[in-house]
């Protein structure tokens, strides 16, 4: 992730029209060979094994946190006391309580900050709010949330951070769960209380060099959300799920249509709308183009199809123009915070068998709507 980081930190200012251009300065890690060879690779200029001193640096302005969970508080806060904006990875933290601090910290800071949640950055998902924005959908009633992967499913895979508590937080839930989350936060709004149960049925690993070691936290999460409003969700999350590579996977339900949205087809976003009936009705496939911003800003032509790392360089935008004063830099930690809320509710739901409700001290900004945040990005169709 940090390499994907780096990449669209290069590649912004060749996509879009921003107001700063930024240069990498730094590659921070653990292992200085390992360091220097990254900064190498991606054209920084330096490398370090200190990150407080990378953090601290006059040249640098902008921090990127790819590190494991339980390491977000303290390099996020200490980059947003020395000024610096901050761009963290997902989750914004291993537990509730390092996520509200690291949002208080933004927020009394002011400083420019974004949550890793790429998949709210991608020109599908930005249309499916625009088109339950404006009331295409009618009244939302209901939703599905699923997001399942096999990357864990091998039972000799070794123990990692991945599997403790106190690095990683939770485990499906954190990992991949936050992902359908945030959708479901963005696309309908605020979660009031859950349901949940977890299981870890692989509670065993084993250590690189001996025997097993406990895996402390949840392979497989299952879980019923309402929300402020009183729509209903199902939420279904798995890292064991054999033969699932990247399935996220959001449906929509309201009282005029629905949408579907894919991640393993996630230039594709499906809908179908009161009256698309008869013997040929159905839902029907909308294949994302220029006419779907930011799409065009990459390529001008629809099916020709964007990507991951794209997704990145969307996100390193909007944290560039919030930091020119041109934009919200959004998801933000008050944003990433709420999502931690409903992942701790669920953790305590799956813990004591009952319905919780959501800690909602944190309360982020409204998402931007996509006409206005698009509206004055230029169209590459215009310069073919």
């Amino acid at each position: 992730m940090g390499l994907a980081h780096a990449r669209a930190f290069r590649a912004v200012s060749t996509t879009f029209p921003v107001a700063l251009r930024p240069s990498l300065r730094t590659v921070a890690d653990l292992d200085a060979s390992r360091a220097r060879t990254v900064a190498g690779q991606v054209g920084a200029e330096r490398a370090s094994d200190d990150w407080r001193a990378a953090i601290a640096a006059d040249d640098v302005d902008i921090v990127a946190i790819t590190t494991p969970n339980g390491l977000h508080r303290e390099m996020a806060i200490a980059a947003l006391e020395a000024g610096k904006a901050v761009f963290c990875e997902k989750p914004l933290a291993a537990n509730l309580a390092d996520a509200q601090a690291m949002a208080e910290a933004a927020r009394t800071r002011a400083h420019a900050n974004q949550v890793g949640f790429n998949y709210l950055a991608n020109p599908a998902v930005i249309h499916a709010k625009r088109l339950i924005d404006r009331g295409d959908l009618g009244t939302i009633r209901n939703a599905r949330l699923v997001f399942d992967e096999d990357y864990m499913a091998d039972p000799s895979l070794p123990h990692s951070w991945r599997c403790r508590r106190d690095m990683a937080g939770a485990g499906a839930l954190g990992d991949l769960g936050a992902h359908a989350l945030s959708l479901a936060l963005y696309l309908i709004g605020p979660v009031s209380e859950v349901t949940a149960t977890a299981r870890t049925p692989i509670d065993r690993r084993p250590t690189r060099d001996g025997g097993p070691a406990p895996v402390e936290n949840e392979d497989i999460a299952d879980a019923l959300l309402v929300f402020i409003g009183g729509q209903t969700a199902t939420f279904s999350s798995s890292r064991v799920a054999l033969g699932r590579k990247c399935a996220l996977r959001v449906e929509v339900f309201g009282s005029d249509g629905s949408l579907a949205f894919d991640q393993e087809r996630f230039n594709e976003l499906e809908v179908c709308f009161r009256g698309d009936d008869g013997p040929n009705g159905g839902f029907r496939r909308i294949l994302t183009g220029p006419s779907h911003p930011p799409y065009g800003a990459f390529v001008p032509a629809a099916g020709a199809q964007i990507g991951f790392g794209d997704l990145k360089t969307i996100e390193v935008y909007r944290l560039l123009q919030a930091m020119a004063g041109l934009g919200l830099s959004y998801p933000d930690f008050a944003f990433g915070c709420a999502v931690d809320a409903v992942i701790d509710a669920l953790l305590q739901s799956a813990a004591g068998g009952n319905w919780v409700k959501v800690d909602d001290t944190v309360q982020p900004a409204a998402p931007p709507s996509p006409d206005a945040e698009w509206s004055a990005l230029p169209d590459a169709r215009a310069h073919q």
